[in-house]
């Protein structure tokens, strides 16, 4: 996953599927995975939201500072991937 000049380091799919299933199995209701790109530790990272609506606060990493940055959001169920700025 992630693969191409627009991403900075592929994604192991077996490590996303875990990902997908540990959100899931959460007791915390998430619905959401958001994937990060940590540019000091150079990997990707997982965080789960319950609201999309939480998701806006990790969206201004890119434009900002931060060894952080928002690199796609997932539906946990549906596995789909939801556009960044909808």
């Amino acid at each position: 996953m992630f693969d191409g000049p627009d991403f900075p380091k592929s994604l192991d799919e077996e490590l996303f599927d875990t990902w997908l299933e540990e959100g899931r199995d959460s007791k915390i209701g998430y619905n959401y995975l958001l994937i990060i790109w940590d540019a000091f530790e150079e990997k990707y990272l997982p965080i789960y939201i319950e609201d999309k609506e939480k998701s806006k606060s990790y969206e201004s990493f890119g434009n900002s500072v931060n060894q952080e940055t928002l690199v796609a959001i997932y539906d946990l169920y549906s596995e789909s991937r939801i556009g960044l700025w909808n």
